[in-house]
C-alpha cells in the first residue's frame, strides 16, 4: 500500500492528515465513546506509552524537531533565522493588531458580523507555533524553522491587551522565550562543532512532523466548529487569507528565498482560546463578549489548522513553477 505517498500528494499531508486523525478520534472518542460511556480512550490508556505518543507528547517531539532541524543551520547564516522571525512577528501582529482596532473603532466592542474586536486580534495576533515549525520544514530551511524561537513571542494575551488598551498588562515571562531559544541554540551549537552529528540529526526533522501533528490534533474538537456557527468558521477563514497572504507578500518583497513560508503564519495558536478570558480579567467590560469570542476562537484554531496547510502549499506549487522557469 502506498500509503506515505498518498498522505504526500495531500497539500500539507505530512502535517493535515495526521493532526484530522487526531481531531476526529479526540472528536468521537476522546471524552467517552459516542456518548456511549462516560469514559474514552484517553482515560483508558492514561498514563501509557499511548497516551504520550497520541495525546500529550507534541511538545516534547515538537522539540526533538526543531533540536534536529537547528543542527543544519550554518553559524554564518545565524542572523537569517532572527531576521525572519522578526519579520514574521512584526506582520503577525502588527495585522492582528490593525484590523482589531479598525473594527473596534468603526464597530464598537460588539464588533462585526458577531466577531468583536477581542476575537479578533485574539485569533490573528497569536500564531501556532508548531504548525509553521512544520511548514517551514517542509517547504523552507532551516533558518526558516529557526525562526520560530522569535515567533512565540506573539504566543499569549500579551499583545491582544496592549491592542485592546487594557490595564494590568502581564509580561511575557523571559523564561518562557530562554526555552523556546534552548534547544535551537544547542542543536546550531552541535551541528556546526560536528559534521556527522548534523548529517545524524538532519533526517529526523521530517520524520518529526506526524508525530507531533496527530496529538495537536487531539487537543482539538471538530464539536466547537458548530457551536461557533458562521462567525467562528469567518474568522479561522479570514484569519488565514489575511496574514498568510500578507505574510507570503512580505517575504516576496524582502526577496525571501522561500516566500511561501511567509504563509505559514496564517494560524491561531491553541492557546488563544484563553486569551479573551484573560483580557476580560483585565477589563471586565469585555465580561459580555468574551465567552462567545472563545468558541469562536476555538473554531479559528481548527479552521486555521486546516486552511493554513492548503495555502502554504499551493503558494509552494507556485513559487516552484516561477523557480523552474528562472
Amino acid at each position: 500500500m502506498q500509503i506515505l505517498n498518498s498522505i504526500k500528494k495531500i497539500p500539507g499531508g505530512l502535517m493535515v492528515v495526521p493532526l484530522l486523525l487526531g481531531a476526529v478520534i479526540n472528536t468521537f472518542l476522546g471524552n467517552s465513546i459516542f456518548g456511549l460511556t462516560s469514559t474514552g480512550v484517553w482515560d483508558w490508556f492514561d498514563g501509557t506509552f499511548t497516551t504520550y505518543l497520541f495525546k500529550t507528547g507534541a511538545m516534547p517531539i515538537l522539540a526533538v524537531f526543531l533540536f534536529c532541524n537547528a543542527t543544519t543551520i550554518d553559524f554564518k547564516k545565524a542572523g537569517v533565522p532572527l531576521y525572519k522571525g522578526c519579520v514574521l512577528t512584526v506582520t503577525k501582529v502588527g495585522l492582528g493588531i490593525i484590523i482589531g482596532l479598525i473594527i473596534g473603532k468603526l464597530a464598537g466592542p460588539n464588533g462585526i458580523l458577531g466577531l468583536a474586536p477581542i476575537a479578533i486580534v485574539g485569533a490573528i495576533a497569536n500564531s501556532n507555533g508548531g504548525l509553521y515549525a512544520a511548514l517551514a520544514g517542509e517547504y523552507g530551511d532551516a533558518t526558516d524553522v529557526g525562526a520560530v524561537s522569535i515567533l512565540s513571542i506573539n504566543d499569549g494575551p500579551f499583545f491582544t491587551m496592549v491592542a485592546l488598551g487594557a490595564a494590568g498588562v502581564a509580561k511575557i515571562p523571559i523564561t518562557v522565550l530562554i526555552g523556546c531559544v534552548i534547544p535551537i541554540v544547542i542543536g546550531c551549537i552541535l551541528g556546526n562543532l560536528d559534521e556527522d552529528i548534523r548529517k545524524f540529526c538532519a533526517p529526523g526533522a521530517n520524520i518529526m512532523i506526524p508525530f507531533f501533528a496527530f496529538p495537536l490534533g487531539a487537543g482539538l474538537n471538530l464539536m466547537n466548529l458548530i457551536k461557533a456557527g458562521v462567525p467562528g468558521i469567518l474568522l479561522g477563514v479570514f484569519c488565514t487569507l489575511f496574514t498568510g497572504i500578507g505574510g507570503y507578500l512580505i517575504y516576496k518583497l524582502l526577496k525571501m528565498e522561500h516566500p511561501e513560508v511567509g504563509a505559514a503564519i496564517g494560524t491561531t495558536a491553541g492557546n488563544a482560546a484563553a486569551t479573551p478570558a484573560a483580557v476580560a480579567a483585565a477589563d471586565a467590560t469585555l465580561l459580555v463578549v468574551a465567552e462567545a469570542a472563545t468558541v469562536q476562537i476555538t473554531a479559528a484554531i481548527i479552521v486555521t489548522a486546516i486552511l493554513c496547510p492548503i495555502l502554504t502549499s499551493y503558494l509552494h506549487k507556485v513559487e516552484d513553477k516561477k523557480r523552474v522557469r528562472a
